[in-house]
C-alpha cells in the first residue's frame, strides 16, 4: 500500500524519524525558551501559581507570525514533500501551535480540525510532530481510523477534569479511537475531518511537547479569518477567500433501534484544536 493509499484508508500516517534528534532537540529547547515569556497568540498568560500545570504551560499560537524558528519548520520541505504526496498539490499553510502538556496537565476532547478552519473545497491537513517520546502514559493522540470519511460532526459537552476544551465529538457507533506511540521527530500527518485528541498525561516527571502546523489543501479556495494570512510553502503570502460561520454538522439519532447520521445546522468555529 502506497503512502497515499493509507492516508486515503485510514485519515492518518506517520513518518517516522523525519526530523533528527539534534533538529528535535534544539526546537524543543528553543521553545522552552520562548515559553518563558508571555507571547502574541497566547490565550492566557504564564501563572506559575496556578495549580493547573497547563497555566504554567499554556499553548502558543501562530508562532509562525512572530517566531523564525517557527515559520522555518512550518514551510519545510519535508512537511511539503509529504503533503504533496498525500492530498496531490503543495499545500498552503496557515497555523502554528505548541503544545507542552506537562506532567499532570489535561488533554483534549476527541474533535475535528475542518469544524474550525472551515476550509473549502478540500479540507485542512495537520502535521503534528513530536518533540518528545508519547505514549499513553504522557498523552499521546488518539485517532479514530475510518473517520475522515464522516462530514463535520456536532458538538456535545466535553468532560473538563479530563479536557482542557469544553466540547467534544461523540466516537461514531462501529469504531473507536486508538493511540498513536510516536518517537521524538516523528510526523503525524493527518486528514481535516479525522476524530483525534488526547487523554490527560498522568505520568510524573515527562513532557508531551508537540509542534503543530495546519495546511490547507491546495485547491480550499476559504479557510476561517482566524487563519489569515495563509503563506505558500516558501514564505509568500497568497490570497483566499474568508470562509463564514454556519453549514451544517452531523448528529446521530435513533432511528428504529440503528444509530443514523443526521445533518443539522451549526455555527461555531475557533482556535480549539490539537
Amino acid at each position: 500500500m502506497s503512502r497515499r493509499e493509507e492516508f486515503d484508508s485510514t485519515g492518518f500516517i506517520i513518518a517516522r524519524g523525519l526530523f533528527s534528534e539534534q533538529e528535535t532537540s534544539a526546537l524543543r529547547d528553543h521553545m522552552m525558551e520562548v515559553r518563558k515569556d508571555e507571547r502574541p497568540g497566547d490565550f492566557s498568560g504564564v501563572d506559575l501559581t496556578s495549580n493547573d500545570p497547563l497555566k504554567k504551560y499554556p499553548r502558543m499560537i501562530h508562532m509562525h507570525r512572530w517566531d523564525e524558528a517557527s515559520l522555518r519548520w512550518m514551510i519545510d520541505g519535508r512537511l511539503n514533500q509529504w503533503m504533496t504526496e498525500l492530498t496531490g498539490g503543495s499545500p498552503i499553510a496557515v497555523q502554528t501551535m505548541l503544545y507542552f502538556k506537562p506532567p499532570g496537565a489535561r488533554g483534549q476532547a476527541l474533535h475535528q480540525d475542518n469544524y474550525y478552519l472551515k476550509a473549502q473545497p478540500g479540507t485542512c491537513i495537520a502535521a503534528w510532530m513530536a518533540l518528545d517520546d508519547c505514549d499513553e502514559e504522557n498523552g499521546c493522540m488518539m485517532v479514530v481510523p475510518g473517520s475522515q470519511d464522516l462530514p463535520m460532526l456536532c458538538t456535545i459537552q466535553a468532560d473538563t477534569t479530563q479536557s482542557f476544551t469544553d466540547v467534544t465529538v461523540p466516537i461514531p457507533p462501529g469504531m473507536e479511537a486508538v493511540p498513536v506511540r510516536m518517537k521524538a521527530g516523528d510526523v503525524l500527518f493527518f486528514n481535516g475531518s479525522l476524530i483525534h485528541g488526547s487523554y490527560p498525561n498522568v505520568s510524573e516527571t515527562r513532557f508531551r511537547r508537540a509542534m503543530i502546523g495546519h495546511y490547507i489543501t491546495a485547491e480550499a479556495s476559504k479557510v476561517s479569518e482566524f487563519y489569515h494570512p495563509c503563506l505558500r510553502m516558501d514564505g509568500t503570502e497568497v490570497e483566499r477567500d474568508i470562509a463564514e460561520g454556519g453549514g451544517s454538522c452531523g448528529q446521530f439519532v435513533d432511528r428504529d433501534g440503528e444509530k443514523v447520521l443526521e445533518m443539522v445546522a451549526a455555527t461555531h468555529s475557533g482556535p480549539a484544536h490539537e
